[in-house]
């Protein structure tokens, strides 16, 4: 089980509950496609596990690789300045683990295609 892999979802958190919805149905539809990783979903404030705390428990299940993929419209000041913070902490903590960070989603051209078909559905 010591190679292990997982993708981790990173969301910002809100303190109201219900704006994790479309986020926890996004981390079982991933799952559902992705049988053989684990697939969780940590937040950068108001809402847990954090990102360090989700990265521990991976660890500590036998998880040697995880990739992280933001879950934000863009690479504001979140993505480019808290992550980086929090990906040396895990970094730091967890010497062996193999730990890549990709773009936010909302960089990515079949995102903003996706959100564009949706806009021009709504007419």
């Amino acid at each position: 089980m010591a190679n292990k892999s997982a993708l981790i979802l990173f969301a910002h958190g809100a303190r109201d509950p219900r704006w994790a919805a479309p986020f926890q149905r996004l981390q079982t539809m991933t799952q559902a496609s992705l049988p053989d990783v684990t697939v969780a979903l940590a937040f950068l404030e108001f809402m847990t596990p954090s990102l360090p705390e989700l990265a521990a428990q991976l660890v500590a299940d036998g998880c040697a690789s995880i990739t992280l993929a933001p879950v934000f419209l863009g690479q504001g000041g979140h993505v480019l300045r808290d992550l980086p913070v929090l990906a040396e902490t895990i970094r730091a903590s967890h010497p062996g683990l193999q730990f890549k960070i990709v773009n936010a989603v909302g960089e990515d051209e079949t995102v903003l295609q996706a959100i564009r078909d949706y806009c021009l559905n709504v007419l």
